[in-house]
Order: C-alpha cells, then structure tokens, then sequence
C-alpha cells in the first residue's frame, strides 16, 4: 500500500469517526434536555407551591416530595456525567473533522513517511479518547453501513472488533445489515 493510500484510508476512518461522533453527540444532547426539562418544570412546581405556603405547614409533604425528584433527576443526571458526555462527543467530533482537513490538505506527491506517522498518532490518540461504549450500537450501525456502502475503510473499533457486525445481504442493489451480538463472532 503506497503512502497515498494509506493517506486515503486515513482520512476515510477520521471522517467516520467524526459523523460517529456527531451522532452520539446528538444523542447525549436529547439525553441532556431530557434531563432538563423534569429539573424546570420540579423547580416551576416549587415556586408555585412555595406561593400557597400559609406557614401552617400544609406544603410540607409536597414541597418535600418535589425536593426528593428533583434530587433523584440530579443524581441520575450527574451519575451519567450526561452533560460531560455531551461535550466529549462535541470536542472530538470537531477534532475528527480538523485532522480530516488537515489530511485532505496535503498532495499526493507531499505526502511522506514522516507526515502518515504523524497523522496517524493523532488519530490515535483521538481514538483513545472515545468511549465507544457510550455510543449508541444504532448509531454505529449506521457509520458502518454508509462506510461498507461506499466501500470505506472503517475505523478498527468499528469494523468487528467493538462486537458489532455487519452481514451483507444484497438483494435488488440493497444493502440490508444483520447484526450479530459479540458471542457470534468468530
């Protein structure tokens, strides 16, 4: 494989990566306002309770009970580090994408041994940082469905390794996914 291929190859699996992130960015931020909405609405049930408080303790039991969700939402939320997750799949979305450009930037006759070494570390270390786990199996499915499409190389952590696989089946030029669990690989 010459240096420009494996330039290629590069910036194939970068861009998957990118729109793999992207799209567990997007989840986690639905995650989030999920989360958000119950801790506006708990906080607006709150005020009006406080408003009808008579100092005779009638709201007691409420307000306790609307406190107690409200804490139960914010340990949900903060045991899931949803908001950190969101801005986790945002920064490594955006740096997928630079690296993408920056790749894209170079010459075929530019290219050398030196540059792929180091593009391929940074990818490297941007792989790293992705916890692939929290990203969901439908999202991946569908990065590696469009890769196997468009006859892309895929990310290492996508192509069979992280438990998912991809079983081609074509019929009337459609290319249909069958996924299998871990324990089928072989």
């Amino acid at each position: 494989m010459d240096l420009s291929d494996k330039a290629n190859n590069l910036l194939e699996k970068c861009e998957a990566m990118s729109l793999l992130c992207t799209k567990a960015n997007y989840f986690w931020s639905i995650m989030n306002m999920i989360f958000k909405i119950p801790l506006i609405l708990t906080s607006s049930a709150m005020c009006i309770l406080n408003s009808f408080d008579d100092d005779k303790g009638g709201m007691k039991i409420p307000n306790v009970v609307v406190n107690g969700v409200s804490v139960l939402i914010l340990s949900l939320q903060s045991n899931l580090k949803v908001p950190e997750k969101v801005q986790l799949f945002k920064s490594l979305s955006d740096q997928f994408l630079l690296l993408s450009h920056q790749i894209d930037k170079y010459e075929e006759n530019e290219i050398t041994r030196d540059i792929i070494s180091n593009l391929t570390d940074k990818y490297d270390g941007l792989v790293q940082q992705v916890n692939f786990s929290e990203v969901p199996k439908k999202y991946k499915i569908e990065v590696i469905t469009l890769w196997e499409k468009e006859k892309k190389s895929l990310p290492l952590n996508l192509n069979g390794v992280s438990g998912i696989r991809i079983k081609k089946r074509f019929s009337n030029d459609k290319l249909e996914a069958v996924v299998f669990n871990a324990g089928e690989i072989c």
